[in-house]
């Protein structure tokens, strides 16, 4: 994203807010992503990305009645406003690519463990929560 706001200095934006917005979506990403690990450690379940087969239990309450990936959304929301501090537009066009990135290479892998060990209640969480937001 650095790379691009200054070598493509086309897509340089700046509005009245644009700081606080900024600092708004660093707050809420903070937030989400610590209590999404705090739920996870009452849970006594894996934060480890890498290995989601060793998930001793789905976690469905709280952050997660929201976003099946509150932590990935927190990192979204920490690209986002990176963004917004570079102040190039294009660097949006980097954060949807790390969305597609995440659902196709770490995410799918995710869900598919989760679903073969916790069949119809992940199947019925995924009914009920969406991805992202």
């Amino acid at each position: 994203m650095y790379l691009l706001a200054e070598f493509l200095p086309v897509g340089y934006f700046d509005f009245f807010g644009r700081l606080y917005l900024m600092g708004i979506l660093l707050v809420l990403a903070l937030a989400i992503a610590i209590t999404a690990l705090i739920q996870f450690l009452r849970a006594r379940t894996t934060v480890d990305p890498l290995h989601p087969d060793k998930a001793s239990s789905l976690v469905t309450r709280g952050v997660y009645s929201i976003s099946r990936n509150p932590q990935y959304l927190a990192l979204l929301m920490v690209l986002l406003a990176w963004g917004l501090w570079l102040g190039n537009a294009f660097n949006v066009l980097l954060a949807a690519g790390f969305v597609s990135l995440m659902n196709r290479f770490q995410i799918s892998r995710e869900e598919a463990s989760l679903q073969e060990k916790f069949d119809n209640e992940y199947r019925q969480y995924c009914i009920k929560v969406r991805r992202w937001f």
